[in-house]
């Protein structure tokens, strides 16, 4: 059974209803701030603003706090109503999207600690192009994915998937480049791998917001694309599948 915007809406119980809309409005509420994170640490960074890394460093326990809450709800919802069939895909999905939501605020802080330690650093700002470049790719990968799990949109959670391989591709390039810089320049080598570091953790948020994709294809659809390559994807039929 394909779920629509509208079907968690026909339950007898109204109470139900809410209970799983609150679900999913409390997994946007943390998808909002995760991606604020990493919104802020990238500023931080290309700023050298030690301020607003430390900020963002210490919105982490305000993530690891949601997530607990969400997963309490999750656990009180199943315990409570038992739910099947496009229910229990809603709750499923929505307990892994946290754990990927508060991965993405620890990448988030990762990037804002090197944020810090770059700020000291009187090296240069090489692969800040690179990062500016790559950080709003998945920034918007994680804005697309939020919204896709929002409207149950298949094209979205689509695009989000075909996006990662973008940005796996460009982190290598980028990793390349900054590998030769630092060889030809060993008074870089401790920035430079900073700056390596940053991008490991975008190129993982990425990684997370296409997880979110695909929980957003299994809860509509009911079909688990992890294990699938992209380009293997019947993307027609996946759309036409009941």
């Amino acid at each position: 059974m394909d779920i629509t915007s509208d079907t968690h809406s026909q339950h007898i119980s109204r109470q139900f209803n809410h209970e799983l809309e609150d679900l999913k409005n409390h997994l946007m509420a943390m998808g909002g701030l995760v991606e604020k994170q990493v919104q802020d640490a990238v500023i931080a960074l290309i700023e050298g603003d030690s301020s607003l890394a430390r900020q963002v460093s210490d919105q982490d326990r305000t993530v690891n706090d949601m997530q607990i809450k969400i997963d309490e709800e999750c656990t009180r919802v199943l315990a409570r109503r038992q739910p099947a069939a496009s229910d229990l895909r809603l709750v499923m999905a929505v307990t892994r999207a946290v754990s990927d939501l508060e991965r993405i605020g620890d990448e988030a802080t990762k990037i804002a600690r090197n944020a810090l330690t770059l700020s000291e650093s009187d090296n240069g700002k090489k692969g800040f192009v690179e990062v500016r470049h790559i950080s709003e790719r998945v920034r918007n990968m994680v804005r697309d994915s939020l919204t896709s799990f929002a409207r149950f949109d298949i094209d979205l959670a689509l695009k989000v998937v075909h996006e990662d391989e973008a940005v796996d591709s460009e982190y290598t390039t980028a990793m390349r480049s900054l590998m030769t810089f630092m060889m030809e320049d060993p008074r870089s080598i401790t920035s430079v791998l900073s700056v390596m570091w940053v991008l490991r953790a975008l190129e993982r948020i990425g990684d997370h917001a296409n997880n979110l994709a695909e929980y957003v294809i299994y809860l509509v659809k009911g079909l688990d694309i992890r294990h699938i390559d992209p380009d293997d994807l019947d993307e027609e039929a996946l759309k036409q599948r009941n």
